[in-house]
């Protein structure tokens, strides 16, 4: 349970980083912040996993807080953009 906490945690604290980057996306609530905090670790796992191979077993490349931050901004941006 505790680890689902860290991981909403750290999803706020990257998807304020990609807002603050980003102009004109301070209207996304707080859920929708850690979501995206969230979903841009994955997304730059995946990126990560193209320029280098994950672990042995390992199904996506566990994404820093860089690539997080990356992600999340791919993620904030195709946001503005096509939803919203």
């Amino acid at each position: 349970m505790l680890h689902y906490l860290w991981m909403f945690i750290v999803g706020i604290v990257v998807g304020a980083i990609a807002r603050l980057l980003l102009p004109g996306s301070e209207h996304i609530g707080i859920l929708l912040t850690g979501a995206l905090g969230i979903a841009g670790s994955f997304v730059g796992g995946f990126i990560s996993r193209l320029f280098s191979k994950p672990a042995d077993g390992a199904m996506v490349h566990p994404a820093g807080l860089i690539m997080s931050v990356i992600g999340a901004l791919i993620l904030l941006y195709g946001y503005k953009h096509f939803v919203h």
